[in-house]
């Protein structure tokens, strides 16, 4: 994120506690970090060996655990 300048919260020794950072910022990190969650989700679901079912059941099978 070029150009951007962080603004540190300290406590009372001086210490930092906390960034402040800009909206657009954030929204930037949260969206990042939600892409890498996804990414490693995949990237576990693919170590474990697994069946291929039809969309049918697998929409059948949504839904019972959905009623559950």
């Amino acid at each position: 994120m070029p150009g951007f300048h962080q603004e540190y919260l300290v406590d009372e020794q001086g210490k930092r506690k906390a960034v402040v950072v800009p909206i657009a910022v954030w929204e930037q990190i949260v969206e990042a970090l939600e892409e890498f969650d996804a990414i490693r989700a995949y990237d576990e679901a693919k170590k474990e060996p697994s069946e291929i079912i039809g969309f049918e059941q697998a929409v059948s099978e949504i839904n019972e655990g959905i009623e559950e």
